[in-house]
C-alpha cells in the first residue's frame, strides 16, 4: 500500500509540474519526460498491433486475396483523380510524419492523396529464393517472419522501420559469427575497410569511426554453431582481434534499439543500467511519433544544430570524405558500409562501365565543428559528393539546386519514362519531392 500511494504522490506532483511549465515547456527542455512517460508506451502499443496483425494476415494467407482488391481500390482513386480534371499532381496518402526521413514533405497537403493500403508480405517462395511484398512492408515486419520460417535477407537492414520491395533470400542460421578489428590510422582504416569489403569470405561488413584515427572493422559469417561468450568502443583497446557471437535478429537490427547512437540526444540516461534493465525493451521511439510531436521550435533545433546525412561514395574517395567530415562538420562515430554499385541505366550508377565499390558513409549527431553553419556546411559537402562522382541519399537534407541535384543524379532514363510514360503532368519531378523547399 505504502508503494502506491508513494508513486500516486510522484504521478500528482509530476501533473502539477507539468501544468505549472507547460506541455510545450516540457517538450522542448526536458522532452525525455514525454518521451518515457507517452511516446515509448504508444511505441510498443503501435509494434504489437502491427507485429499481430502481420503474423495473423501471414498464417491466413488473406494478404494475397486482398492485394487485387486494394490495386483496385488505387486504380479507382486514379480515375477520380482523371475525371476530376487532373487539377494537380498526385501523390501516395501516407502522412509524412510516417516516414523516415527526419523531414514532412510539405507537397502532401496540395497534391492528390492517392490513399495505399499496401503493407502484407505476399509471398514467401523458397524455390526461386525470393520475397513478394507490399510497398509498406518494413525490414522489422520482414526479418521476423523470414528467421521464423529459416530464411533471411542477403544484406543488413538497419532499422526495423525502412520499407522494402521485392528481394532476393537466403536460408538463414542462428547467429553472426562477428570479429571485431582496432584499426588506427586514417589510412590503415580504408585499407582494412575496403580489404575485407572486397573479401567474399564475409557475409557483413561494417565500420564504426570514433574519430579521424581510431575505428573498429566489423565483419561477419553467418554460422549455425556458436562458441561460448568469452561493446563496440570497448575494442579499440583490444590488441587482438575479438569475436562474439549474435543471433542473426539480434545483429540485422542492432541499431534499432538506440536508433544508431540518435537515442542518447533524447534520452540522456539511455545507456543507464538501470534504464536499460527496466525499460530497455521499450525503446526505440518510433521515429515517426517523434516527428510528429516535436514541435516547430524543436525542428528548427534540430534543422541547425543537428547533423543526419548518409553519403555513397566511391571506395577509393573514401579517405578524402572522412577528412572533409572531420575539418568541416566533425561528427562522430561515422558509420561505413559497403556497397557494390553495379553499372546499370537509372539515377545511381558507377561514373564507367564497371560495377565498382562504393561505401555507405553515416553522419548522425551534433557538429564539433566551430565553423559549422548548416546550410553552408551542408552545401560544401554536396559540392564534395558532386566533384567526386558521389550521392547524397534524399531522405535527408538536401540543399542542391535543380541543376546540381541533375549533375549528381543521372536523369537521362527517368526523364524519358516521364515522357514515355505520359507522367509529367500527373507526378511531381523527383527533386520537387526532396529539396529543402519541399520540406519542414
Amino acid at each position: 500500500m505504502g508503494s502506491v500511494i508513494y508513486l500516486a504522490v510522484l504521478a500528482a506532483l509530476l501533473f502539477v509540474w507539468i501544468r505549472t511549465k507547460g506541455v510545450e515547456y516540457i517538450i522542448i527542455h526536458h522532452r525525455w519526460v514525454f518521451v518515457c512517460l507517452f511516446l515509448l508506451p504508444l511505441s510498443v502499443v503501435f509494434d504489437v498491433y502491427y507485429y499481430l496483425r502481420a503474423w495473423l494476415v501471414f498464417k491466413l494467407c488473406s494478404a494475397p486475396k486482398q492485394h487485387d482488391q486494394r490495386v483496385r481500390d488505387i486504380q479507382r482513386q486514379v480515375r477520380e483523380w482523371k475525371n476530376e480534371g487532373s487539377k494537380t499532381y498526385m501523390c501516395t496518402g501516407r502522412p509524412g510524419w510516417l516516414t523516415v526521413s527526419l523531414r514532412v514533405g510539405k507537397y502532401k497537403k496540395t497534391h492528390k492523396n492517392i490513399m495505399i493500403n499496401l503493407m502484407d508480405i505476399l509471398e514467401v517462395d523458397t524455390k526461386q529464393q525470393i520475397v513478394r511484398v507490399e510497398p509498406l512492408v518494413n525490414m522489422g515486419q520482414l526479418t521476423a517472419l523470414l528467421n521464423s520460417i529459416g530464411w533471411t535477407l542477403p544484406v543488413v537492414p538497419e532499422l526495423d522501420d525502412l520499407t522494402v520491395a521485392e528481394i532476393k533470400i537466403i536460408p538463414a542460421k542462428k547467429y553472426v559469427r562477428l570479429q571485431y578489428q582496432s584499426v588506427h590510422s586514417l589510412k590503415k582504416i580504408c585499407e582494412t575497410f575496403s580489404r575485407e569489403s572486397q573479401s567474399k569470405e564475409n557475409h557483413f561488413v561494417e565500420g564504426l569511426l570514433y574519430s579521424l584515427d581510431e575505428a573498429v572493422v566489423m565483419t561477419g559469417v553467418l554460422t549455425d554453431v556458436a562458441e561460448p561468450d568469452k561493446h563496440v568502443e570497448k575494442y579499440l583497446r583490444e590488441t587482438q582481434n575479438a569475436v562474439e557471437y549474435i543471433p542473426l535478429r539480434h545483429y540485422y537490427h542492432r541499431h534499432t534499439r538506440s536508433i544508431f547512437w540518435e537515442l542518447q540526444d533524447i534520452i540522456p540516461f539511455g545507456n543507464n543500467p538501470l534504464f536499460r534493465y527496466i525499460f530497455g525493451w521499450m525503446v526505440p521511439p518510433k521515429i515517426s511519433l517523434l516527428k510528429l510531436t516535436q514541435g516547430e521550435t524543436i525542428r528548427k533545433l534540430y534543422e541547425q544544430h543537428h547533423v543526419v546525412q548518409d553519403m555513397l561514395v566511391p571506395m577509393k574517395s573514401l579517405e578524402k570524405l572522412i577528412l572533409f567530415l572531420h575539418s568541416e562538420i566533425k561528427v562522430y562515430p561515422l558509420w561505413l558500409c559497403p556497397f557494390n554499385l553495379p553499372s546499370l541505366p537509372g539515377m545511381v550508377h558507377p561514373k564507367g562501365n564497371e560495377p565498382e565499390l562504393y561505401a555507405d558513409v553515416g553522419a548522425y549527431g551534433e557538429p564539433r565543428a566551430k565553423q559549422f553553419e548548416a546550410v553552408a556546411s551542408t552545401r560544401q559537402l554536396e559540392k564534395f559528393l558532386r566533384n567526386s562522382h558521389s550521392f547524397q541519399m534524399l531522405y535527408a537534407d538536401c540543399y542542391l539546386t535543380r541543376e546540381e541535384f541533375w549533375e549528381m543524379f543521372d536523369g537521362s532514363l527517368y526523364h524519358k519514362l516521364r515522357e514515355q510514360l505520359n507522367s509529367k503532368d500527373a507526378f511531381p519531378e523527383v527533386y520537387d519531392k526532396i529539396c529543402k523547399a519541399a520540406r519542414h
